[in-house]
């Protein structure tokens, strides 16, 4: 398999994919075309939502000159047919949502156990490549979730990497929620004793089919309540030489 574990693949406030870090280019080299390609939801239980969210993303890539042979998404609807559609899409998209709610689902359908020797090339977007992780980390995102005793802040994941992604830094970074502040007050905390990887939008995690793993773009470590630079707009840097 090759991912790419995206921030966004798109440019802020438009319909159409971020050139930035070579993505564009990287991702067309990897895929066939036409491609078959799967969606699979984070909240299947809205399969209204997620048809809207699945089809835009189909419009923002045949805008960039992708052509689809074929784009299903997996939700509820059809969950008992999830082997089979993997087996049938060269590109499995990831969506964005709510990280708890999709990680419940991909773990009820047991998507991390499909993925073993899966040959194609699989794209995450926000939650979905915070999913990816062998150990996910859980910001808190909605209200009540940071100051509640029983919310869980890490779950296992798909175990495509074991970089803990934090995507839209340029957008959450001074949010505030239930009170704190997201990173000093609730971020910080729990990054004692675990390493996060804070990414803008256009920037990626690019894992190669022999597992190498490559950070692209504008990029942060939070370790032990410190955050420091991995990476520039415009360079790379191994996942080696970024985990700290």
């Amino acid at each position: 398999m090759i991912a790419f574990l995206t921030s966004s693949p798109v440019i802020p406030g438009t319909d159409d994919l971020n050139p930035a870090n070579g993505f564009i280019d990287a991702i067309r080299g990897c895929l066939p075309d036409p491609v078959r390609a799967l969606f699979v939801a984070s909240d299947p239980a809205s399969p209204d939502k997620m048809d809207l969210f699945g089809g835009s993303m189909k419009h923002i890539f045949e805008r960039s000159g992708f052509r689809f042979a074929a784009f299903r998404t997996l939700d509820d609807r059809n969950r008992a047919e999830a082997e089979a559609l993997i087996a049938a899409s060269d590109f499995i998209i990831l969506a964005g949502g709510h990280v708890p709610t999709q990680n419940r689902f991909f773990r009820e359908i047991g998507l991390r156990e499909m993925l073993r020797g899966y040959p194609g090339v699989l794209m995450g977007i926000s939650a979905g490549s915070m999913n990816a992780a062998e150990t996910v980390y859980v910001q808190p995102e909605e209200p009540g979730e940071a100051v509640d005793p029983d919310f869980v802040r890490f779950a296992p994941g798909l175990g495509l990497t074991r970089a803990m992604i934090l995507p839209h830094y340029q957008m959450v970074k001074d949010n505030v929620l239930d009170g704190l502040r997201l990173f000093e007050d609730i971020t910080f905390g729990d990054s004692h004793g675990h390493c996060f990887t804070v990414m803008v939008d256009g920037t990626y995690l690019l894992v190669r089919e022999d597992g190498s793993q490559e950070l692209r773009g504008e990029a942060y470590s939070v370790q032990d309540g410190v955050m420091v630079p991995l990476c520039a707009e415009g360079e790379c840097i191994s996942l080696e030489e970024a985990v700290v």
